[in-house]
């Protein structure tokens, strides 16, 4: 069958599957079984697939179709211009959150020492380390199977200043950090059924539980992380897009100062950030 073709079978397996991005998914999971990139569609679409391309090509079809992450499926997911490994262990690293990592990039400064609360994959601490120059980082999860993730990733990127550490958020973290930043599990406990399949099933429900009103973590992150900012250290969080006002007064009533609130692409409230000012010493 030529590859136009059985693209457009895949196509259809997915919408009869009611997966949101059968198109783009049915493309990529096409490129990665040929080793093609996006313009053969286009211009090598009447070039014939083996009897084997073919059948793995509708194998991972049918398995995307039964509303399995694509990223579990790859193995692997693109953030900030970087190639992360991924699975069944970590969150899926979202668009979104390169708003964050970006927001942090403004602040920091050559030479700072990053702690990122609840790293999963990694990908925000490593992101950070790899676009800076002799920053170091801790990246610290309560699952032990995230952390080697994170470390597998920290190898695949050549990144040797980070270390990661089980942690029940500050349990097992000593010494101070310029920049704490989380993007911490932040569902409502009851809002968790209703998510889509591929988060609801497939995500750990450590990574998006944040237990009664969704905010439980911001509440336990900003009370500890004071004692691991000196003056004028900043504390980063991702937020769900109906926390803003919320996280920033638990920031505020903790005495971090100048807390903002950042919009993502999309024009929703994304990040939260703020200054530690309690700290003794200055930056």
């Amino acid at each position: 069958m030529q590859y136009q073709e059985v693209y457009k079978q895949g196509v259809s397996a997915l919408e009869k599957a009611e997966i949101e991005e059968a198109s783009l998914d049915a493309r990529l999971l096409l490129e990665e079984v040929c080793g093609t990139d996006r313009t053969a569609l286009y211009v090598h679409g009447e070039m014939e697939l083996t009897a084997e391309q073919e059948e793995r090509y509708l194998e991972k079809i049918g398995i995307r179709a039964k509303r399995i992450p694509l990223q579990h499926i790859l193995g692997k997911t693109e953030f900030m211009g970087l190639t992360f490994l991924v699975n069944q262990n970590v969150l899926c690293p979202r668009p979104d959150t390169e708003v964050l990592v970006e927001e942090v990039m403004r602040h920091l400064h050559d030479g700072m020492r990053i702690l990122d609360i609840g790293t999963g994959s990694g990908c925000i601490l490593l992101s950070l380390l790899h676009y800076s120059n002799d920053c170091h980082g801790v990246g610290a999860d309560i699952s032990e199977k995230a952390l080697q993730t994170a470390r597998e990733n920290a190898k695949a990127l050549s990144i040797e200043r980070a270390c990661f550490v089980e942690s029940d958020l500050f349990e097992n973290i000593e010494g101070q950090f310029e920049i704490i930043v989380s993007n911490p599990p932040y569902i409502k406990s009851s809002d968790i059924e209703g998510l889509m399949p591929e988060v609801r099933d497939h995500d750990p429900r450590l990574a998006l539980d944040g237990r009664e009103d969704g905010l439980f973590f911001y509440r336990e992150i900003t009370r500890e992380a004071k004692e691991h900012l000196p003056g004028g250290g900043m504390l980063f969080y991702e937020i769900g897009c109906e926390q803003g006002e919320a996280v920033r007064q638990i920031m505020e009533e903790q005495g971090f100062r100048e807390a903002r609130i950042l919009k993502d692409f999309s024009g929703l409230d994304r990040v939260v950030f703020g200054t530690w000012h309690g700290g003794s010493g200055h930056l």
